[in-house]
């Protein structure tokens, strides 16, 4: 332990800062190098031949993980921490990239660094590609609630007996003769963007399923689906942001990942304890719940079975009950189960065979 050397980079778009500190605790800075592909290996080359010696972490950023990779690749022990998990001095007012480097290195030597999982790049792609897929949607909605305040600002009445955005909608909507021509003009050109929209929603939804039915993570997917109210979408979701649920040793760890476990503030004799902590993705908390709902609104068919599906829909229906009887607010309620609903998604896809 007294050859390692641990190094801190403050990472940047254009730019990395470097510092070094011993296991002896001296320290020195390692400068501004330009950001390229290259960089990062060479530095650390140069501060000391034995790979096996290095020790490396850098702050999750907009560069993602890259850095990581190359070093993994080169053999340098390297990891990546969220900024918001780093320990900081109070009264604390002077931030520069020399001292975040150097403070990275000598957290890391005292072992006061929460590393978060790098994942897998067809991980990362299908992340990315799931987040397109949403993005696109909440860029369709966002369109279509933009055409509805222009017609209700022309005064046109939606037809009664048709729902939005079906094919009868559309019709309707290609009728529509706007008195001023530069309303016509504008709405010709909502209705061009909302079918751009959709037409990319589409495109980006039938290559994620293809990508998830294929990829890696084809078991997972297949394995969150057995249970009632996971979809084909959800589990894709909860696989993209969640990668593989066998990094969590316990269910505990994954509801606390997720930040649906309640909040504390206890001291001495008293337990307090308050709303849920909200750390984590709020993605999955958002899917996990409306998973929940799913089963909190639709009881379970008579007579049970062992497996792990069934048990879940018949406990998270009935606790689901049982809370909200004894006073719950149905909001309340909801996220009890889908912290429950958390610890069957953990069993399904560690304990249960592919």
């Amino acid at each position: 332990m007294d050859r390692i050397t641990y190094v801190g980079l403050d990472v940047h778009l254009r730019t990395i800062h470097g510092a070094v500190v011993t296991a002896a605790g001296e320290d020195r800075d390692l400068g501004v190098i330009a950001h390229t592909p290259k960089a990062p290996h060479r530095m650390l080359t140069r501060i000391n031949d034995d790979r096996s010696t290095l020790r490396v972490a850098y702050e999750a950023g907009p560069t993602g993980y890259t850095i990581a990779r190359q070093l993994a690749r080169a053999e340098i022990a390297c990891i990546v921490v969220a900024p918001s998990l780093i320990p900081k001095r109070a009264g604390d007012r002077v931030k520069t990239d020399r001292r975040d480097a150097r403070n990275l290195a000598r957290l890391l030597r005292n072992d006061a660094l929460t590393a978060i999982a790098v994942p897998s790049e067809e991980l990362e792609a299908l992340r990315d590609l799931s987040r397109a897929r949403e993005g696109a949607l909440r860029g369709q909605h966002r369109l279509r609630q933009q055409l509805l305040k222009f017609l209700h600002r022309q005064d046109f009445p939606e037809p009664a007996g048709i729902g939005r955005w079906s094919v009868r909608y559309d019709a309707w909507l290609a009728t529509l003769r706007p008195v001023q021509p530069a309303h016509q003009v504008v709405l010709a050109d909502h209705l061009t963007a909302i079918a751009e929209a959709s037409a990319r929603h589409d495109r980006l939804h039938e290559a994620l399923r293809a990508t998830a039915v294929m990829g890696p993570f084809a078991a997972q997917i297949a394995q969150l689906q057995t249970l009632f109210g996971i979809g084909p979408l959800t589990a894709i979701g909860l696989t993209a942001e969640l990668g593989d649920l066998r990094r969590f040793a316990h269910p505990r760890d994954l509801m606390s990942y997720v930040g649906v476990v309640p909040s504390e503030h206890s001291s001495g004799t008293r337990v307090q304890r308050g709303a849920i902590t909200k750390t984590g993705n709020a993605h999955v908390r958002w899917l996990i719940t409306e998973a929940a709902w799913h089963n909190a609104r639709h009881p379970p068919p008579p007579g049970t079975t062992a497996d792990v599906a069934a048990r879940a829909r018949n406990r998270l229906f009935w606790r689901y009950r049982h809370l909200c009887a004894h006073g719950k607010p149905p909001q309340v309620a909801v996220i009890g189960i889908a912290r429950e609903l958390l610890g069957f998604v953990w069993e399904v896809t560690v304990k249960t065979p592919a």
